[in-house]
């Protein structure tokens, strides 16, 4: 069984998001880039599941700018059997990735997609849930637990309520939350090793998909700084200052 792995080349988690002067959306000059993190899990869910012998095949898929290669050397480096590339220059939004993600699919037949369930630069939350409406295949989002048995995958899922448990027939895309696993560290041989696989590289128009953006951005701006706290004397100050300074009550 083969399984795909998209994978996503985000502003380091670590690094403080700078906006750009003109408000045009966020500064990448010189910053510290790597794999989305949720993305790291799916890698290391599918890498799992290829050593208990369910999988045989992991192929991870970056959408994006060349740089993105160094993503998918990391994928490589964890597990998977080799990567594609899809480059393009343009602003590539959740639909358009989906469907670039969808022609991938249509070419390398996969049963499994393990994807995060969203990229920590715009947390959209939306392109496994388009990719599996474009394919028609059964989808399980933010699971914490997953087991591949009989041509079916047994999810558990976090909901507001507590866990949910779905059994999803293959072909399926699951979208994986913070505590399915821990992903491991790439060691040395292993990045040598990564170096030799096999990196393929797409692009959308020979996918035949249209990868014009579809929104506009008007402006990025920085949160607003949080004013300074106060300290009141007594119950009665603090209940005044709510209903007259706040207007919470």
């Amino acid at each position: 069984m083969k399984v795909l792995v998209p994978v996503k080349r985000v502003l380091d988690y670590n690094v403080k998001v700078r906006v750009k002067a003109d408000g045009s959306g966020v500064d990448l000059a010189n910053a510290k880039m790597g794999m989305n993190p949720f993305d790291e899990i799916a890698v290391e869910e599918a890498v799992r599941l290829k050593e208990a012998g369910v999988v045989s095949e992991v192929v991870a898929v970056s959408c994006g700018v060349a740089a993105s290669a160094e993503v998918l050397r990391t994928a490589l480096a964890i597990g998977a059997d080799r990567g594609i590339l899809v480059q393009s220059d343009a602003d590539l939004q959740p639909l358009a990735v989906a469907r670039l993600l969808k022609a991938v699919c249509d070419r390398e037949g996969p049963a499994l997609v393990i994807c995060g369930k969203q990229a920590i630069d715009d947390d959209a939350n939306q392109t496994g849930q388009m990719l599996a409406a474009l394919l028609g295949w059964s989808q399980a989002t933010f699971a914490s637990k997953v087991t591949i048995a009989d041509g079916q995958a047994t999810v558990v899922r976090e909901v507001d309520g507590g866990l949910e448990t779905l059994a999803v027939r293959l072909p399926a895309v699951i979208t994986t939350d913070l505590r399915l696993n821990e992903p491991r560290y790439a060691t040395l041989p292993n990045i040598m090793k990564a170096k030799k696989k096999p990196l393929d590289t797409l692009d959308p128009a020979g996918l035949g998909v249209d990868v014009s953006p579809r929104l506009v951005t008007l402006k990025v701006v920085e949160p607003a700084k949080r004013s300074a706290g106060i300290v009141v004397s007594d119950v009665a100050q603090l209940v005044e200052k709510l209903k007259n300074e706040v207007k919470v009550i």
